[in-house]
């Protein structure tokens, strides 16, 4: 720590205090650590940090053997106490920016966290977000807030912005692997921001402002929502002509330039694609500017589920003669990706919904989830188990519908019990299995 004194150099010997332990922040917390820096962590959730203070993680795929390393050499810590944000040289600000009930952004995690961190902003502080948002949120928002201590932000304390970039379950992309894109608000906030993740991440990307950097993350998520929008329409289209999507992709990426994969799915998930999106949306309006292309992709996407339930529902009709009321159904995979724990926006919730709307009875399987977790929008479904594994507990449902396609299931297991199954991943295909009552959605 230093003495509050402004510094212009960066090193090591620094104390990052990272506010929010989520699948953003701890990650970086224990990336920040393996660095070589000493790393606070600030949370609001009490049973988090006396989970992380024993060295059990409660996210999957980060493992024990990296917290208690951090913890072992002393470079790791967490609390719930922010009057310890003095004992710091730079915050990173890493919590949620969800939407509310009519898709507008919900910047209150945001706001709170920074009403929080300014009765112990010092001099010297170097202040970070790295929380998906519109272009403006750190210097329209987050700096008037600090700055009602009485600093001045790029005099007293610097303010930057900085994207996550994580993807949970990604062996191949850890957080020190992927590049972190750096704005700063006035060059010192910039080059000390830049000194800070280039000692952690593979390289750093500078660009000209905050609200620059805050871009950068729109764009990359609403490329992929768009695309995924793309082949979600084109698996309607082609269904109906008696194309089999999955396989033109495959077909099509042989293609060595001018193409790129994206594949259908039962609908968006996770934190970012599903809501990042809606983010330029609503400042644009601020601008008078539209964003059809964007909002047609939203509707595309969001149509998904309801297009799987009627597929289904026409697919066990042919086969039973009858409607959904009183069907038992199976969903397979919780999880908005598969490999992970993660239920985030997860479309899985968005099926049950609907298919319990029309009557159904509804279970699922997660390999990685054995209960549902207390989520804000599907309250409802808190605690409610995954059923026991096996063939006749497969057999005992009417369909299978396959949400996620994790890695490590069964997938003949499955084909070989079910009675009907209806696959929106080409799972059970990409595991060299097809028979009549396998169904794509």
């Amino acid at each position: 720590m230093n003495d509050g004194t402004i510094e212009n150099d960066w090193s090591l010997d620094k104390v990052i205090g990272i506010i929010g332990l989520g699948y953003v922040g701890l990650p970086l917390a224990l990336a920040a650590a393996a660095a070589g820096y000493r790393v606070v962590g600030f949370d609001i959730d009490q049973a988090k940090v006396e989970s992380l203070e024993a060295g059990r993680s409660y996210i999957k795929h980060i493992g024990e053997d990296e917290l208690d390393a951090a913890i072992a050499a002393g470079r790791f810590g967490a609390t719930t106490d922010f009057a310890r944000l003095r004992a710091v040289d730079a915050i990173i600000v890493c919590v949620p920016t969800p939407l509310t009930a009519h898709r507008d952004p919900d910047l209150s995690y945001v706001i709170r966290t920074t009403e929080a961190i300014t009765p112990h902003l010092r001099r010297g502080h170097l202040v970070v977000l790295e929380s998906t948002t519109w272009p403006g949120t750190t210097d329209e928002v987050m700096k008037p807030i600090l700055e009602r201590s009485g600093l001045r932000s790029g005099e007293d304390f610097f303010l930057a912005y900085s994207p996550e970039r994580e993807d949970p379950g990604n062996p191949a992309f850890t957080t020190r692997a992927i590049p972190k894109v750096v704005g700063g608000d006035g060059p010192v906030a910039l080059r000390l921001a830049d000194a800070l993740y280039g000692a952690i991440v593979a390289g750093t990307v500078t660009v000209s402002s905050t609200r620059t950097a805050e871009a950068v993350k729109l764009t990359e998520n609403i490329f992929r929502a768009v695309n995924i929008a793309l082949v979600n329409e084109l698996k309607v289209v082609y269904e109906r002509m008696g194309v089999d999507v999955w396989e033109v992709i495959e077909a099509a990426k042989t293609k060595p330039f001018g193409y790129m994969p994206f594949y259908p799915g039962p609908g968006l998930g996770g934190h970012c694609i599903p809501i990042d999106p809606f983010y330029l949306t609503w400042k644009a309006r601020e601008y008078e500017t539209s964003t059809r292309f964007i909002e047609l992709a939203g509707e595309i996407n969001t149509a998904m589920p309801h297009y799987v339930v009627e597929r289904l529902a026409r697919a066990f009709d042919e086969v039973t003669g009858r409607g959904l009321k009183g069907a038992r159904i199976l969903l397979l995979g919780l999880a908005y990706k598969k490999n992970v724990d993660d239920v985030r926006e997860s479309p899985a919730f968005k099926l049950i919904e609907l298919l319990e709307h029309r009557g159904a009875m509804v279970d699922y399987y997660d390999p990685h989830v054995a209960a549902i977790p207390p989520m804000r929008e599907y309250p409802q479904y808190q605690g409610r188990p995954r059923i026991t594994w096996n063939g006749p507990a497969i057999a005992a449902f009417d369909v299978v519908l396959i949400a996620t396609d994790h890695d490590d299931v069964d997938y003949r297991l499955v084909a070989n019990n079910a009675r009907l199954v209806i696959d929106t991943r080409n799972a059970c295909a990409r595991a060299g299995i097809t028979a009549p009552h396998i169904v794509k959605a």
